[in-house]
């Protein structure tokens, strides 16, 4: 009986080998696929399966994201000293492991005139950088209007 390209393929399909490979097994197992498979794991010529294309999307994905979040700073600065200056996947995992410190932490920062800003490593200019400046202004502006009626400067006289 003739080895069937199709008998070939199926092999292939199953094993994970070369085409060489299913041909030389099912000729040394005449024809029978089962025996072919046996004489394939024998001879340690199974191979693992590949990925499936959404598992290998899903893990390209997953390491784009975890580059870009290490490409792009945290920083807490207060005037022209960096207090903090973490990657933001860094940033993400101390937020998921110490959520009540940052909860408490980022308005405490603000309240004490830090400003908060997320920074790429090429110079390039976020959006969200503005909306956290405006909310950095609006709190000092308040902590300040604040202050200054809790205890009004006195007029030199």
């Amino acid at each position: 009986m003739s080895i069937t390209l199709e008998k070939i393929d199926l092999l292939r399909e199953r094993a994970n080998v070369s085409y060489q490979d299913a041909k030389e097994a099912l000729e040394q197992c005449n024809n029978d696929l089962v025996e072919a498979l046996v004489y394939l794991e024998k001879g340690s010529k199974l191979r693992p399966e590949k990925k499936t294309y959404c598992e290998s999307k899903f893990v390209a994905t997953v390491k784009d994201v975890l580059r870009k979040g290490n490409q792009t700073k945290f920083v807490i600065k207060k005037d022209t000293e960096n207090i903090i200056n973490l990657s933001v996947t860094a940033a993400v995992l101390i937020t998921i492991v110490a959520t009540p410190v940052v909860v408490i932490g980022l308005p405490v920062a603000l309240l004490t005139k830090h400003k908060i800003k997320i920074e790429k490593n090429d110079g390039e200019d976020l959006q969200i950088n503005k909306v956290l400046d405006k909310v950095s202004t609006a709190v000092n502006d308040m902590t300040d209007k604040l202050r200054n009626e809790v205890s009004p400067q006195t007029e030199e006289k």
